[in-house]
């Protein structure tokens, strides 16, 4: 029938989400996402998906600040009211360990939402021209 719309199989979101948050490609779960740290594979080494269209930009950065605000804010409150432990302490502690955090979270979220991306078929994952 013309002009029908082209049928897609859908794509399992969970997956797409987990493979992307472990750094492997959320299409196969095999090939690595990243190339370095934060920089994004031009496709993927297993199964050849094409992983250069994806737009992470800015919602990385964000959703880790939020996740990470959330859970050390807390723990640094209640160390406070339990302990009360010296300004200095709590400097050597907190901002190491909110730093590190960070640091390890950013490239799973940054790969969760690539996977959500592509589950999605959004800026390009879909095979078709934007």
């Amino acid at each position: 029938m013309a002009g029908a719309p082209e049928v897609v199989p859908d794509r399992l979101l969970g997956a797409a989400f987990r493979r992307g948050a472990r750094g492997r490609c959320p299409s196969c779960g095999r090939g690595a996402l990243y190339l370095r740290y934060l920089k994004v594979n031009v496709s993927c080494p297993s199964c050849g998906e094409a992983l250069h269209h994806q737009r992470a930009d800015d919602a990385p950065p964000y959703f880790t600040i939020l996740i990470v605000g959330h859970a050390m804010v807390p723990m640094a409150l209640l160390s406070e009211q339990i302990w009360e432990p010296s300004v200095a302490l709590q400097l050597a502690v907190w901002m190491p360990a909110t730093l590190l955090f960070a640091l390890w979270l950013l490239p799973r979220v940054k790969g969760a939402l690539i996977g959500y991306q592509w589950s999605r078929r959004m800026h390009g994952f879909g095979g078709h021209a934007e």
